[in-house]
């Protein structure tokens, strides 16, 4: 079938018409501007209500409240038509996406060093890890429940092959012919771990609002203060009530007066009396500094409540977070999720992820990456890795460069956008650095996955980023799939396309021996090309086959 290129300014309804959508069968709006994704939106759904529309929207309160007005007004148009009601709808759905939510996951996992590659799903939780070479043992990998992915390339976990020769990329989906052939050359990424995410945490930074928490309106030395006094308070009591003999709670309540100077003079009371009244005057007047202390530290402390934090002295092993753009900030909120500590360096005060970051109480840099000194402030040295996510490629290159001079071991990942520029640089670095973690991730193709299989009907969960290619995460119908219907979990495996991970719904490695059914779901690993041989259609051709950006 032939493909047609059709230039215009603006999705208006005449172009629309032209690009034959009342014929079509999804179409997907990815423009860069919500409005505009909007309107495109509202005039497909009046032009075909059984039209599959795919939208892109960084507002996410907003996209639900769309993605509903749109799938209402498809079922009203229908119902109208066929008369059959909301149920005649069959394919016609919206499904909002943002990129920015579809690959803060990736990042942020790339980022995080032995934490894993982690999508999460309904009931589900994948998890895929890099393992170096020789760390998969040949005979109980299947009975640990490790599950070859891919095979990475020789020099991405250890050093170059001895013989040298040609660079050899990752090997996706491997069969168990091909591990034990790489296994003591090659590092493996395994599915460690799958299971029920019922009791996942709770997202950090939830509850947090303008009021801080009471700790933190006062400092440590100022605490330790406050305690100190009220135990001379408390002695100052128990010294009054064993040299007078009164009652603790009457020497607590003179003790009190002595101190705040109410009149109260011990005159012609014995002498330790009258002394315990000169030291609690002392004491008093020792107390009140401490009192107007805490005072103007807590009025401090709300006053800038809303303000931005600055990195605490002796932090360490966090996450150096620049840019927070639309990426950043979800990537931010992804960090926070997990419990990973994380400063932000961003150079523009009016940037819209300030807000979350005041928020979720990050500390934040303000500050030209560029300029030195900046990086320093959000404690680099002691980091544990380096996120560089701004819109600008040299930036974020810049930056990695400038934190490789200071830390060689740092883990780095940058978004770059320029295919051809994003591989060189990866491999130059990888080469230059090769006991580092290097990574360099397009969102673009991190994202565009989910978008071409919400155009097609498939639930794309996620992907799994292997190095310059990439892994598919989706949910199949078993039903129609001649290449899983009657066949074994095990038997439906086929090397370099789709592995089968589990059946939705249920705790686990789906078991080898499970046949499966026409009306299972099951979640696949996939490549591209693998996920579109599986649904009967070709792979599109726009960029090369599995690779990211």
């Amino acid at each position: 079938r032939g493909e047609r290129v059709l230039e215009a300014v603006e999705a208006t309804e005449a172009v629309l018409a032209e690009a034959g959508v009342e014929r079509a069968a999804a179409l997907a709006l990815v423009y860069d501007d919500d409005e505009t994704n909007i309107r495109a939106a509202l005039t497909a759904r009046r032009l075909n209500p059984r039209l599959r529309l795919v939208l892109r929207l960084y507002n996410r309160r907003l996209g639900q409240h769309i993605e509903e007005l749109l799938d209402q007004a498809a079922a009203l148009a229908i119902g109208d038509t066929d008369g059959g009601g909301g149920g005649a709808v069959g394919d016609a759905s919206t499904i909002v996406l943002s990129d920015a939510d579809t690959a803060a996951p990736a990042l942020a996992a790339t980022a995080l060093a032995g934490r894993g590659k982690v999508i999460h799903t309904e009931g589900l939780v994948l998890r895929a890890v890099d393992l170096p070479p020789g760390a998969v043992a040949r005979q109980d990998a299947a009975e640990r429940g490790l599950f070859p992915l891919a095979l990475l390339s020789p020099n991405s976990t250890g050093p170059e092959p001895a013989e040298g020769g040609r660079e050899r990329g990752p090997l996706l989906l491997p069969d168990a012919e091909q591990v034990r052939a790489a296994a003591d050359e090659r590092g493996v990424m395994v599915l460690e771990h799958v299971s029920s995410s019922a009791g996942a945490a709770e997202p950090a930074g939830r509850g947090v609002g303008v009021v801080p928490p009471l700790a933190s309106l006062f400092s440590r030395r100022l605490r330790w203060s406050l305690a100190g006094s009220v135990g001379c308070v408390v002695a100052l009591a128990v010294a009054l009530s064993v040299v007078t003999g009164i009652h603790p709670v009457r020497a607590f309540y003179y003790t009190l007066l002595d101190l705040f100077a109410i009149d109260n003079p011990a005159i012609g009371a014995p002498l330790g009396r009258q002394i315990l009244q000169l030291l609690t005057g002392l004491v008093g007047l020792l107390l009140l500094p401490v009192l107007l202390a805490a005072v103007l530290e807590a009025l401090g402390t709300f006053r800038t409540a809303s303000a931005l934090r600055k990195p605490p002295r002796g932090l360490g092993g966090h996450v150096v977070l620049l840019g927070l753009g639309k990426i950043g900030t979800r990537v931010l909120t992804r960090l926070r999720e997990l419990h990973v500590p994380v400063v932000c360096v961003e150079s523009d005060p009016e940037a819209r992820g300030l807000a979350v970051a005041r928020r979720l109480r990050v500390p934040v840099v303000l500050g030209d990456v560029t300029q030195e000194g900046v990086l320093e402030a959000a404690k680099i040295h002691r980091a544990q890795a380096l996120l560089a996510v701004t819109s600008a490629d040299t930036t974020n290159l810049e930056a990695v460069l400038y934190a490789r001079a200071l830390r060689p071991d740092l883990t780095a990942v940058l978004r770059l956008y320029d295919d051809d520029f994003a591989t060189a640089v990866y491999r130059t670095l990888r080469a230059a650095h090769p006991h580092a973690v290097t990574r360099s991730r397009s969102v673009s193709y991190l994202a565009a996955p989910s978008f071409a299989g919400a155009m097609l009907g498939r639930q794309i969960l996620g992907a799994i980023p292997v190095e310059r290619k990439v892994l598919l995460v989706a949910v199949v119908e078993v039903g129609g799939h001649p290449q899983l219907e009657g066949r074994t979990v095990e038997g439906a495996f086929r090397a370099g396309a789709w592995r089968v991970l589990a059946l939705e719904g249920r705790q686990g490695v789906a078991a080898g021996e499970y046949v499966l059914r026409g009306g299972d779901r099951v979640v696949v690993v996939a490549t591209r090309r693998g996920l579109a041989e599986l649904s009967g259609r070709r792979a599109l051709p726009t960029h090369p086959p599995d690779s990211l950006g």
